[in-house]
């Protein structure tokens, strides 16, 4: 049975999505490289994790195992995601990348469609394409970049390295957010204990994929850099997914992939302002797309006189 959007759950999901976009900031200043970036993030994460998951255990109750089970899953897929979404940036270009990643408008519903049942609403069918396109302008990337039409890429050999990096990475991103879905379907008043389980796992995935890929380099890390990758860990992952398990668990699982799709919307707005980042009439027109396409997906646009969706 498919849930009816609520003004709070709406808003818990985009102010998660406004961290994320956040976070692709944070990671710019803090130059440090992608493998490691991608471990200390979720790393640095668990510190203030743990303590805050007692006590969360002591005012509610123990997650389940099936529930610990499910946000290890839930962490096996985001380390996957953070590792192969970096790696994409440097193979594909960030344009690329950015729009990538985004499958998980697709993936996530399709799984919960195909396991759970959940149907698709007909409004999220129709905004999708609009919306798809939108991240593709809002990237800025050319067509021939991501496979359609005659390559002109500079990215050269490595390029469909990156864009099946990208693909895997928004495989994992729309993987993560159904199991996490899972991990507390049952009791839903817990959140930090299932995150801090799936931070722990994705720390350990991102680690052993940096150790056989391009390495850590922890040593030469400076202290602003420091000092930023722990503003990155609170906000991009610790109050960011806290936020979105928080709304997403209350919302259909369409609606939740159409809301995270203003993440790149944001990051753009907050590049214009913090990095002084300038863009063109196509982005700005994208970011409008998408915009008014999850507006319609998520049920904030009805028709005039239309009469509510059956659950």
């Amino acid at each position: 049975m498919s849930q009816t959007p609520t003004p709070a759950a709406i808003s818990s999901v985009l102010a998660g999505a406004l961290c994320l976009s956040a976070s692709a900031i944070i990671v710019k200043l803090a130059d440090v490289d992608a493998a490691t970036t991608a471990v200390l993030r979720c790393a640095i994460a668990i510190v203030p994790l743990i303590p805050l998951a007692l006590a969360e255990r002591q005012r509610h109750e123990s997650l389940s195992t099936s529930g610990v089970l499910w946000s290890l899953a839930a962490g096996i897929a985001l380390g996957i995601d953070y590792s192969a979404w970096t790696a994409s940036i440097y193979l594909a270009g960030a344009g690329v990348s950015t729009v990538l990643i985004n499958v998980q408008v697709i993936v996530l519903p399709l799984l919960a469609l195909i396991i759970d049942r959940e149907r698709m609403e007909r409004r999220f069918l129709i905004a999708l394409p609009i919306m798809i396109i939108g991240i593709i302008l809002v990237s800025g990337v050319r067509l021939s970049e991501i496979g359609i039409g005659p390559s002109t890429s500079a990215a050269g050999q490595g390029r469909l390295g990156g864009v099946l990096l990208g693909l895997l990475a928004g495989i994992g991103y729309g993987t993560y957010l159904f199991l996490s879905r899972k991990a507390t379907r049952t009791q839903s008043d817990l959140a930090l204990q299932p995150l801090t389980w799936a931070t722990a796992a994705a720390a350990a995935t991102s680690t052993i994929i940096a150790l056989f890929s391009q390495g850590l380099s922890v040593s030469d890390i400076g202290g602003r850099s420091w000092v930023l990758l722990i503003v990155l860990a609170l906000v991009g992952q610790v109050a960011a997914w806290l936020l979105i398990h928080h709304g997403s668990g209350r919302l259909p699982a369409e609606v939740t992939a159409s809301l995270l799709l203003v993440q790149p919307v944001l990051a753009l707005a907050l590049s214009a302002v913090v990095l002084g980042e300038r863009f063109g009439f196509g982005q700005i027109f994208g970011a409008a797309a998408v915009v008014g396409g999850v507006a319609v997906s998520s049920g904030l646009v009805r028709r005039h006189g239309a009469r509510p969706e059956r659950p």
